[in-house]
């Protein structure tokens, strides 16, 4: 099979998502895929120029080294507004290049403008198109004034798909709210590695190399830090009430929006001990990272748009990890995990110190924490990408 896939991120950069997983044990299983993507963070890069040429990246791999994804970077102009502007036609054009050439079985898309692109031309060729929601796409356009138009260019082209992908329940009301059939909408879980995964794993090395001793309560988050996560408030009242927690540390595991302000709370307040501040660390390493944590947090703004309805991949991971999750009482997530299934929900970070203070004194982590794998258990990514092959297989035949 050859799987076209359309997405506005970065492909090569942003930390594994949904689609990583799933492409690179698609590639693994023989099919053939090619991924065209765009260079999201490129302000932030130091490089000059008015434009971004067209790249092409062979070999590429995210989860396991076996796999083996091209990824197609079209050019596009390096300028407020230009930018989206340029990525339209030239991801269309790309896609119809890829189209002619490439003869992709099926199209696979998770992006906004370039999704449109994607199920226009797909209808025009005759070509399963798969729209695959794993997130509120318009709600994370940085511009709010093309908010709106984001949402109408997202309404296209789901109404334009064959199928519809999402990966939890309240995503999946979302999509037949944006014009998706119930008929044609298929509910895919996150999915879990759990021979990485292991509750069982040696977490020495974290705890040697970040200062970590046994007696230590480490709270833990990993991935993008995005300003309304959530860490800056619970950092600042780590630091109000350090007399209190003495042994509690957060650590933070990622970059984002928000890890230029952590630095300058860790300094103001002099956290250095207690505020432990990693930046991007490799894939590979997270299992172990995750090792050394006590508590594993969600604690985003409740009601920040952008979080209403998803469900961030890394919570199953918690759970597999026999962790205790401490999440704000989110729609999405509400939905899919439900009460005594391992998460713990508050309303906003500051609460997070004296929920997990609580849970310890109950003398019920070790129950929590178990009620959770139990509860993912059956999320393996094998068994995951067996229900997407399958999917694709079916709308080709």
């Amino acid at each position: 099979m050859k799987i076209l896939v359309v997405q506005e991120s970065d492909w090569l950069k942003r930390n594994p998502h949904q689609q990583h997983h799933l492409m690179d044990r698609m590639s693994i299983r023989g099919h053939e895929v090619r991924v065209i993507d765009y260079p999201i963070d490129w302000p932030k890069d130091d490089n000059d120029g008015f434009k971004f040429e067209r790249e092409v990246v062979d070999n590429v791999y995210k989860i396991d080294e076996r796999a083996s994804v091209q990824v197609i970077r079209p050019g596009f102009i390096k300028k407020p507004v230009l930018n989206y502007i340029s990525l339209y036609y030239s991801h269309k054009n790309e896609i119809k290049y890829q189209i002619e050439n490439f003869k992709p079985d099926v199209i696979v898309s998770l992006g906004l403008l370039n999704a449109y692109a994607a199920s226009k031309l797909a209808k025009k060729y005759n070509i399963p198109h798969v729209y695959y929601l794993i997130d509120v796409l318009y709600a994370l356009i940085p511009e709010k004034t093309f908010q709106s138009f984001g949402k109408y260019i997202n309404k296209k082209a789901i109404k334009n798909s064959t199928k519809v992908i999402t990966i939890n329940q309240k995503l999946s009301e979302l999509a037949v709210k944006l014009g998706a059939s119930k008929e044609e909408t298929i509910l895919i879980d996150a999915g879990i590695d759990f021979n990485s995964y292991d509750p069982n794993l040696d977490s020495s090395s974290i705890k040697q190399e970040y200062n970590i001793k046994d007696d230590d309560i480490v709270l833990f988050f990993m991935g993008f830090i995005y300003d309304f996560a959530g860490m800056k408030e619970l950092a600042i009242k780590l630091a109000q009430e350090r007399d209190n927690y003495p042994h509690y540390k957060l650590l933070i595991v990622g970059d984002g929006d928000a890890y230029e302000d952590l630095l300058q709370i860790q300094k103001d307040y002099n956290l250095q001990d207690q505020l432990i501040l990693t930046g991007r660390q490799s894939f590979e390493r997270i299992p172990e990272f995750l090792s050394s944590a006590s508590f594993c947090l969600l604690p985003a703004y409740i009601d920040e748009e952008i979080m209403q309805d998803i469900v961030p991949i890394k919570i199953y991971e918690y759970l597999a990890m026999e962790k205790v999750v401490i999440a704000s009482e989110l729609p999405g997530i509400s939905t899919e995990f439900g009460y005594n299934h391992g998460v713990e929900y508050v309303h906003e970070a500051s609460e997070v110190l004296a929920k997990a203070e609580s849970i310890i004194q109950s003398g019920k982590y070790d129950e929590i924490a178990k009620t959770g794998r139990e509860y993912v258990k059956d999320n393996d990514w094998e068994v995951i990408t067996d229900k997407f092959e399958k999917v694709l297989e079916d709308l080709i035949k």
